[in-house]
């Protein structure tokens, strides 16, 4: 009686260590921590740089490239550069550099909000009153901007808090292709940026998007863009093609060249091919 006993009580006890073992072996693994920072780079060549619709690079190739860091708190900050044209932005490098900084924190499970301000530099660009006649007005730019994100859908509205890339009641004669009444200044110009990403499966996405600049005091130059994209990852690099349009006015949105001449429409609806890198 004593053995049985003793070997029950041996049977119970391995029995329980079975299910103890196999809870563990099949409990999902926990996910992993968000690390307290990351530091993140990418860079891509690009057929052409479209900046809201608008060709920057002068319908030539581009490339890109920039580095982010972020805070487990949600705190963020980054650069990001890129050559343009120096057609569209006279007297300077032929590059624009891209300084900005947000927060971003949940509302809810699923939605996200994104506080933050971009600054657009353009070292050594300034204005031209006409072709090869340099002002002191610069093109640089500040925006503050409100975003959120729910899942495949993002929105975000960004206010220009200086005047719109330089346009005021001194440079609305020559700010654009075609001359401007003098109107006053641009800050506050808006624009808003609505995306939605689709995950077509095997590693192809579908990316579309939608957006309206609204110009402060220069109505003649806002406009409504749209740009619909696959993208696809091979070999380790993201593989894009981007069919790209505006309806902004043609006579304000063309560049020609240093001489003024053989002029481009730069808002005109056209195909974007790209490659990009993220490390």
């Amino acid at each position: 009686m004593k053995t049985s006993t003793s070997f029950l009580t041996l049977t119970l006890a391995l029995t329980s260590l079975s299910f103890n073992c196999l809870a563990q072996a099949t409990a999902p693994a926990a996910p992993a921590a968000t690390p307290e920072h990351s530091l993140t780079g990418n860079l891509s060549l690009n057929s052409d740089y479209r900046f809201r619709g608008i060709s920057q690079s002068w319908k030539l190739p581009a490339l890109q490239g920039g580095l982010d860091y972020a805070h487990r708190s949600g705190f963020y900050a980054g650069t990001w550069a890129s050559n343009v044209s120096g057609n569209s932005y006279s007297n300077g490098a032929g590059l624009e550099l891209d300084l900005y900084a947000g927060f971003k924190f949940p509302l809810t499970q699923d939605l996200t909000l994104d506080l933050g301000a971009l600054a657009y530099v353009y070292p050594g660009a300034k204005l031209n009153s006409a072709p090869g006649v340099a002002t002191d007005k610069k093109y640089d730019n500040l925006d503050l901007y409100v975003g959120l994100t729910a899942g495949a859908f993002s929105a975000k509205l960004s206010i220009a808090a200086t005047d719109y890339f330089g346009l005021n009641s001194d440079t609305a004669g020559y700010a654009y292709f075609s001359s401007l009444p003098a109107a006053g200044g641009s800050k506050g110009s808006a624009y808003l940026d609505l995306n939605y990403n689709l995950d077509l499966g095997s590693g192809l996405s579908l990316g579309t998007h939608l957006g309206h600049l609204s110009v402060k005091h220069y109505g003649d130059l806002s406009y409504s863009d749209i740009k619909i994209s696959l993208s696809k990852e091979i070999a380790g690099l993201n593989w894009t093609g981007a069919l790209v349009g505006t309806d902004a006015k043609r006579d304000f949105y063309q560049a020609g060249n240093a001489a003024g001449q053989n002029a481009k429409r730069l808002g005109n609806t056209g195909l974007v091919l790209s490659v990009a890198k993220t490390f």
